[in-house]
């Protein structure tokens, strides 16, 4: 969320910014300064009418203590009570509904976001990895995982319904070996710290981090109380902190978790209809920091680093791509996108998205830090990004380390992760039942 006093000087640049990601200003800010007005003058008028009531409450004071009728005082009292009371009705309907427009204006874009109007326009920063030829054409995840009898998609829509997944033996072994080596990476070497939050949240969480109300369609909604499944563990993380204060010398705090995930892909219909690519239900190894102000850069350089070097041990062919202004998410001030390459499909395909929030976040949920020299408590920078997608880096696997006979290599930094199976074999077997 941006700040009122902000919007209200620089409405200009907001609209500006609007216009970038492809949105009509009129459209989205309405008339902005009438709104402000009439806000800011509800608030005048009740804070006038208080204070007149105040002084007339002294007057009925004094009145009675010098034995004196104070009935038409006390009448005039109960009457500015009435009026105050409407004001201030009228002031808080009107603080609601600048509330409310404030959380539907997306974050301001940093200068070297680029400009277009869909994903098409992002702008590649690099690659990294040589692509594997193949002496055979290789197969895209679903037919792969079907043959070798780990992923079995019939019975994950027999249970639950289409965009569901059961995973079998080396299959399910697999999943779980790249969320321990993906959480032992970020622990050990990068220096998050480990948390394992609710996957059910409450509103506030999902407007903190804002996904709320905008996105509310994208969700999956509990009846019978204030739950929401989490579309990602970005959402319990970074509330972990709501509206409390940090000390300076807690930043940067860095944090991953690893958590299922949900979402309703509310206007997908249609699409990665075949293999893994976008489920509803799916887990995921999240990377979340804290940091001050003037360290969100390079923080979210070093976070986007970290979800790059699982790519890179894993020896997954990558490329880096700087979102555009359009393509980039309302409460992000700038994306990278990392998309590991898929030659069963002849693809790159997302596998994390890497944000700077800066101070957007924080104002919706009030993360807040003192600073150490003293001075006024400021409003923490948020990041986050995937470390990384665990279905989606499955998948790359399978369909980069294939071998002609049917087999799939297991990437060496995962051996002592899968009990020191190399390889998951082309054996025969029916789907879901081990071969004997």
């Amino acid at each position: 969320m941006l700040d009122l006093n902000f919007v209200r000087a620089n409405l200009g640049l907001v609209e500006d910014m609007l216009r970038r990601r492809g949105q009509d200003p009129a459209a989205l800010l309405g008339d902005f300064r009438r709104q402000d007005s009439a806000r800011r003058d509800a608030i005048t008028r009740m804070e006038k009418l208080k204070a007149q009531r105040n002084s007339l409450s002294e007057e009925v004071a004094r009145s009675k203590r010098a034995g004196q009728d104070a009935t038409a005082l006390i009448e005039q009292t109960r009457a500015l009570r009435q009026e105050g009371e409407r004001l201030e009705s009228s002031a808080s309907e009107a603080e609601a509904e600048m509330r409310s427009l404030l959380a539907r204006i997306p974050n301001l874009l940093q200068p070297e976001v680029p400009a277009g109007k869909n994903e098409q326009d992002n702008l590649e920063v690099r690659r990294w990895g040589q692509r594997r030829e193949f002496a055979f054409a290789p197969k895209p995840h679903w037919e792969l995982g079907e043959a070798l009898g780990i992923l079995d998609l019939e019975r994950a829509a027999k249970i639950a319904g289409a965009r569901f997944a059961v995973y079998w033996d080396l299959g399910a072994r697999l999943e779980r070996a790249l969320a321990n080596f993906m959480l032992d990476v970020h622990t050990r070497e990068h220096g998050y710290r480990e948390v394992l939050p609710p996957v059910l949240v409450n509103s506030a969480s999902l407007f903190g981090t804002g996904q709320l109300p905008k996105f509310a369609e994208d969700l999956f909604r509990c009846e019978g109380g204030d739950y929401w499944l989490i579309p990602t563990a970005e959402v319990p993380v970074t509330n972990l902190y709501r509206d409390e204060m940090l000390e300076e010398k807690q930043l940067p705090l860095s944090l991953t978790a690893y958590t299922p995930c949900f979402r309703s892909e509310a206007g997908s219909y249609g699409k990665d209809v075949r293999g893994i690519i976008r489920q509803h239900q799916f887990q995921k190894v999240e990377l979340v920091k804290f940091v001050q102000p003037e360290r969100s850069g390079l923080e979210h350089e070093r976070l986007t680093e970290d979800a790059e070097s699982i790519l890179r041990k894993l020896e997954l062919p990558y490329r880096k791509m700087l979102l555009c202004a359009a393509d980039t998410g309302a409460s992000s001030t700038k994306t990278y996108d990392l998309e590991v390459w898929l030659p069963g499909q002849g693809v790159y395909r997302e596998i994390s998205s890497c944000s700077n929030f800066e101070a957007y976040q924080a104002r919706r949920a009030n993360l807040r830090y003192r600073p150490q020299g003293g001075g006024r408590p400021e409003f923490l920078h948020t990041l986050n990004g995937s470390g990384l997608a665990i279905g989606r880096t499955w998948l790359a696997i399978l369909e980069n380390y294939q071998q002609e006979d049917g087999s799939v290599r297991i990437p060496e930094a995962l051996h002592p992760y899968m009990g020191g199976e190399k390889f998951i074999p082309a054996a025969s077997r029916e789907r879901g039942v081990a071969a004997t």
